[in-house]
C-alpha cells in the first residue's frame, strides 16, 4: 500500500496553521484550534473516517482561521491521495444524529464544488460562528479538488445537525478514499487523470 500521508503548513499575518493527515490510519488525532466546537467537529472527522489527523491552529479572527484549517485539510487531503491510483472516487454517507438526520456525498473528481442545503437557526455553534461550517466545507471541497453535496433533511438542534453533517462527512471520505484491489493500478476516470 501506498503512503497517504500529508503535512501542510500555512503561515500568515492572520494565522498559523499546521496539518499532519494520514489516510490509512485509525482514528487517532490531536487537534487544538481554540474553537472548542472546530476542535470537537474535526474529532468526528478524524474518528469516523479512521484518518490519523493532527491540527494545530492559532488565530485571533474565527473566519480566517476556520478558513485556513479547511484549506490545509483539503490541501493534505489531495496530496496524501497523489494521483488517485485504485480509490473509490465516489461516496456518500447518510448519517443520524438524535434529531437530526444528514447527507454527505462526494466525487474526488479533480474539480472542487461545494453544493450545501444546510441552515441552522441560532447565529453560534457553541463558540462557533454557524456560517463558518458552511464556509468550512466550501473551502475543504476546493482544496480537496472534491465535489461535495451535503443536505441537512431534519434537526432542530445545530449542534446535532453540525455533528452529523461532519460524521457524514467522514464516513463519505473514507469510503471515496478506500483502495479497490480491480483497478489498484488505474485512475478512476475516463480522462485516465484526475488533477
Amino acid at each position: 500500500m501506498p503512503d497517504r500521508t500529508a503535512t501542510v503548513k500555512r503561515q500568515t499575518s492572520e494565522t498559523s496553521i499546521s496539518v499532519e493527515l494520514n489516510v490509512d490510519g485509525k482514528g487517532d488525532f490531536e487537534i487544538a484550534t481554540g474553537l472548542r466546537m472546530l476542535d470537537h467537529l474535526l474529532t468526528q472527522l478524524a474518528r469516523h473516517g479512521a484518518f490519523n489527523l493532527k491540527v494545530s491552529a492559532t488565530g485571533p479572527d474565527p473566519h480566517h482561521l476556520v478558513e485556513d484549517v479547511a484549506l490545509c485539510l483539503g490541501r493534505a487531503l489531495n496530496q496524501a491521495l497523489g494521483e488517485k491510483h485504485g480509490i473509490v472516487r465516489m461516496a456518500h454517507a447518510i448519517v443520524p444524529m438524535d434529531d437530526a438526520l444528514a447527507l454527505v456525498a462526494v466525487d474526488i473528481s479533480g474539480r472542487g464544488y461545494a453544493v450545501l442545503d444546510i441552515t441552522f437557526d441560532d447565529k453560534n455553534i457553541s463558540d462557533l460562528p454557524a456560517s463558518l461550517v458552511n464556509h468550512f466545507l466550501e473551502s475543504l471541497a476546493s482544496e480537496a479538488r472534491l465535489n461535495l453535496h451535503a443536505q441537512v433533511f431534519k434537526g432542530s438542534n445545530d449542534h446535532h445537525k453540525a455533528e452529523a453533517i461532519f460524521k457524514a462527512l467522514a464516513r463519505a471520505l473514507d469510503a471515496a478514499t478506500r483502495l479497490d484491489d480491480r483497478i489498484r493500478d488505474i485512475i478512476p476516470s475516463t480522462k485516465n487523470v484526475i488533477d
